[in-house]
């Protein structure tokens, strides 16, 4: 068997080595955050980035053995992908207006407001048609996103015209 398709026959390692590089590059810059233990307490930034680039390395080391031992990805079988039709590229420019608006949009309108269009435009695009309820339903979750993270976490998000109503 030539190297080449020795390889190719285990075009898994590729994503090991991946994930591999991508775990080592969380965990350099997770240990060399510049944070001071007693101003922010024994949890600190570093904490999640360690846990996920430790994950990351450990997942690509059992990816890679398996792969190694002969193990081989499966085919997704419960995909309802039919490869034979051609791509719906309204709701792909749809959805890719949707975010772009959202972005312009936040800083002048505020999240509330913005995230609501995001919302309500998001299911406009992947096909809900009913007029009255996904505004209603946007709003909501944009408003109730909106006090979660700004309110109870702590994290702000802009108001815009609403910044005094809320």
């Amino acid at each position: 068997m030539s190297p080449k398709t020795w390889l190719r026959e285990r075009s898994e390692l590729g994503f090991g080595a991946l994930l591999f590089l991508l775990g080592v590059l969380v965990l350099t810059d997770a240990l060399t955050l510049d944070a001071d233990l007693t101003g922010r307490g024994p949890v600190g930034p570093a904490t999640v980035p360690l846990v996920v680039g430790c994950g990351l390395v450990v997942v690509a080391v059992l990816l890679s053995l398996d792969v190694l031992r002969g193990g081989r990805g499966e085919a997704e079988a419960g995909e309802d992908v039919d490869l034979s039709e051609p791509a719906d590229w309204r709701t792909v420019l749809l959805l890719a207006g949707v975010f772009l608006a959202f972005a312009v949009l936040i800083g002048p309108v505020g999240f509330p407001v913005a995230g609501a269009l995001l919302f309500w435009g998001s299911a406009y695009a992947l096909g809900s048609r009913h007029l009255h309820r996904d505004p209603l339903i946007a709003a909501t979750l944009s408003l109730l996103t909106y006090v979660v993270f700004d309110k109870l976490l702590g994290v702000p998000l802009p108001g815009g015209p609403l910044m005094g109503v809320i």
